[in-house]
């Protein structure tokens, strides 16, 4: 049984914050705006204790932190930080290397995956991408209502991801689940039922390194299998993790990131008449997508008992980074709180701070672009359906899930 059924609501957000609370799934920008006016760094005594910087000056300065604070583990969950550590793995590698890893190992363990998501080999994928979308597009149809969460935007990066490690493209549906599980199953206080959650994620990957092996080919799991680190061939479960991080990590935030720009622009006819008539505005409107609907926080972990600006915070306590309401800072950007489809000055948050930062996002603004681009030149004027049923995921990653949209002529 998980708390989820029984825990109890949050009434205090600066004292109980929980991120699973659906107050805070549904709409948590008012939370973050109240937060930063009246206790910038919010605490929690679940998860076994944690705490949540509203302010980007504080995210900025918690997530350019490595010594106070460890990335050994980044998803807040109610086990303790090392209990799901594969012994294979420990701090500086990590579960997840190179987002788990802390320096000097993280430069390393970083600068091997590089590569694979510069610009060239990204933009080599854009005409697969728009195909894809295209045949989504078709499978929708002249229906009156479509649903761009569980039509589309679910479906868009697991393809890219799968082809890019080398996974059967059969195998989306099982993507979905392992980040449903790493991602949202966090409420389980059971160590041993929260073990036995990732136990199918691991036999897959184990499954897919075997069959690498004994069948190589040119795509990112045959990398991460045959490169070297001082001559020497990476750890099985540096290479697992590096999958399993791509994985995740390159599925639910691009997802999350194009159902957000549909809903923002299914509420909001006239930015979409804007993209629909002025398309060389769209490479400006993705960045204001991206601040605007953040969808990352990411974890850190205290290393040792630190007094943070007067909170005192204690080993392992969790930080839970916020990103997205560092975007809406105002105290960062002008007109925070507004969407501004042709922002000028833009330097979100979106894809973290510090040594962290997103090694994909190269990936996630192309990915974000096309399906854009794609779904309003099919559907040039579309509204929310109804929108009382949009649902939004919980966790560290929030975007739209069931998204009906209705197209108009």
């Amino acid at each position: 049984m998980t708390t989820e059924a029984v825990k109890p609501p949050v009434e205090d957000f600066a004292t109980d914050w929980d991120h699973t609370d659906p107050t805070w799934v549904g709409d948590p920008y008012p939370i973050w705006e109240d937060l930063r006016q009246t206790c910038p760094v919010a605490h929690t005594e679940r998860y076994g204790g944690g705490w949540f910087p509203a302010t980007h000056e504080y995210v900025s300065e918690i997530a350019n932190d490595t010594t106070h604070f460890t990335s050994r583990n980044v998803v807040v969950n109610n086990t303790r930080p090392d209990e799901l550590d594969p012994p294979g793995a420990p701090a500086p590698i990590g579960v997840a290397p190179p987002i788990t890893s802390d320096p000097p190992f993280h430069q390393i363990a970083r600068r091997l995956i590089l590569p694979a998501f510069a610009p060239g080999p990204v933009n080599a994928l854009e005409p697969q991408i728009r195909a894809l979308c295209q045949r989504l597009l078709d499978n929708m149809g002249d229906a009156e209502v479509v649903n761009g969460g569980s039509q589309y935007a679910q479906f868009i990066p697991p393809a890219v991801i799968s082809q890019m490690l080398g996974f059967p493209e059969e195998d989306e549906d099982l993507f979905r689940d392992f980040v449903h599980v790493v991602l949202e199953g966090i409420d389980e206080p059971d160590l041993e039922v929260r073990k036995a959650m990732f136990t199918p994620l691991e036999e897959y990957f184990t499954k897919q390194i075997e069959d690498h092996q004994a069948n190589p080919r040119d795509d990112l799991t045959s990398y991460l299998l045959n490169v070297e680190i001082a001559g020497q061939k990476l750890q099985m479960e540096h290479v697992r993790g590096t999958m399993v991080l791509i994985l995740v990590a390159g599925i639910d935030t691009t997802w999350s990131a194009i159902g957000a720009s549909l809903w923002h622009l299914a509420k909001n006819p006239d930015d979409l008449a804007r993209l629909v008539n002025e398309p060389e505005l769209l490479p400006v409107a993705i960045e204001e997508f991206l601040r605007f609907y953040a969808p990352v926080t990411m974890a850190r972990l205290v290393v040792d008992d630190y007094d943070f600006h007067g909170c005192p915070m204690k080993k392992d306590d969790w930080i839970l980074l916020g990103f997205p309401a560092a975007n809406r800072d105002p105290a960062a950007f002008k007109d925070a709180d507004q969407f501004i489809i042709d922002r000028e000055i833009n330097r979100h948050a979106a894809f973290g701070l510090g040594i962290h930062r997103c090694a994909g996002s190269n990936l996630a603004r192309l990915e974000m672009t096309i399906a854009i681009e794609e779904f309003i030149k099919r559907y040039p004027k579309f509204e929310l359906a109804d929108p009382e049923s949009v649902t939004w995921a919980q966790g560290q990653v929030r975007g739209p899930r069931n998204l009906p949209i209705r197209i108009l002529k």
